[in-house]
């Protein structure tokens, strides 16, 4: 493996552009290109186009995607918090309004029936949409 090329001074960080084009080689290497188990294909998870469970189909779609908004404004607020940049006060509000968001999402899941895992899309050989708990 070649060492990260650095810019012509030779003082300055090593060229990010190439160690993420090297990191992506790299995980490209590690994907199969087809299927390991062709044998029994599992069969794609298709949305249920029965009209008695549209509506809750629709509803677990809409709350998979809030959910998702949701933990990334959380990260976000996080970082804001690590990083200094908010006040006592707007920490303490913040945290408070993250706490009623989560709550209000589960009761919307309970609502309609659904757990918060519901609302994690498995994405194949990416993993699942949201971080585990």
């Amino acid at each position: 493996m070649t060492p990260p090329a650095s810019s012509p001074g030779g003082d300055h960080p090593p060229d990010r552009l190439g160690e993420v084009a090297d990191a992506a080689a790299r995980a490209f290497r590690l994907l199969p290109a087809v299927p390991r188990d062709t044998a029994s294909p599992r069969p794609a998870r298709r949305i249920s186009t029965d009209p008695d469970t549209v509506e809750r189909d629709l509803m677990r779609l809409v709350l998979t995607l809030v959910e998702l908004l949701r933990q990334l404004m959380e990260r976000q607020a996080l970082h804001r918090v690590d990083a200094g940049d908010l006040t006592e006060e707007e920490e303490e509000r913040l945290g408070a309004t993250l706490m009623i968001l989560h709550d209000r999402m589960a009761g919307l899941c309970a609502e309609h029936g659904l757990s918060m895992s519901d609302l994690n899309l498995d994405l194949g050989p990416l993993g699942t949409l949201l971080p585990p708990d």
